[in-house]
């Protein structure tokens, strides 16, 4: 793991935007498109923002989330919503969206078809991700039922997940996101910083981040 400090939240969002975009640049070079997978959620708004005006081949990017609600997306609490509203605009307009949303099915139903459809777009090619204060990343979240099978080497590369208290989810899978050629992990603040230092102390049942975090480039601002 890389950690990598900011002066403020401004210049991260800038200069992670500036990252991004170049290591899509690089990927297209060499690899008919890249596949981009990101996080939803408040945090990589303003990343988003920035990144959507960079000057690359979006038509050979195929944009896909870490995780999703099990709801339609045009409903507010879709990540999809967000990356079609923040992202896909300006030049970012051109790229694929991959949507894990199926209308009619569970996500139990929905995951091993996924998993094949998605087949074609692993290894990961530029992966961002955030990371809660109980060190939960995408939608692995410590207590979830099943996680560990989530986490195994031998896991599909989407799974289906049930929190309490939560709408129903879908997810890639620890080793699916932890196989991805580049890695990112975007965080705020003090208490996401010590629970990142924590994590590296713990198993991933207990810090599912932990899971995805050799080779990982970690961007932190206070």
């Amino acid at each position: 793991m890389n950690l990598q400090t900011y002066p403020d939240r401004e210049l991260l969002v800038m200069g992670l935007a500036d990252v991004l975009a170049s290591e899509l640049k690089n990927c297209l070079l060499v690899h008919p498109f890249a596949s981009f997978v990101v996080p939803g959620g408040t945090t990589p708004g303003p990343i988003f923002d920035t990144l959507c005006a960079a000057d690359l081949e979006w038509d050979r990017v195929h944009l896909m989330l870490s995780d999703e609600r099990w709801v339609p997306e045009d409903h507010a609490r879709s990540n999809g919503k967000l990356i079609k509203e923040r992202l896909m605009v300006e030049r970012a307009s051109a790229a694929r969206f991959v949507p894990f949303y199926r209308a009619g099915m569970t996500p139990a139903e929905a995951a091993p078809g996924l998993s094949d459809d998605l087949a074609g777009e692993m290894p990961i090619s530029l992966l961002l991700l955030g990371m809660g204060a109980d060190m939960h990343t995408a939608s692995l979240f410590p207590g979830a039922d099943g996680l560990e099978a989530m986490l195994a080497a031998d896991a599909p590369l989407v799974v289906p997940v049930t929190v309490d208290g939560q709408e129903p989810r879908i997810s890639f899978s620890g080793p699916a996101l932890a196989g991805a050629m580049s890695k990112h992990l975007v965080i705020y603040g003090a208490d996401k910083r010590a629970a990142l230092d924590r994590a590296m102390t713990l198993d991933p049942v207990e810090a599912p981040v932990r899971a995805v975090l050799d080779g990982m480039t970690v961007h932190w601002a206070e």
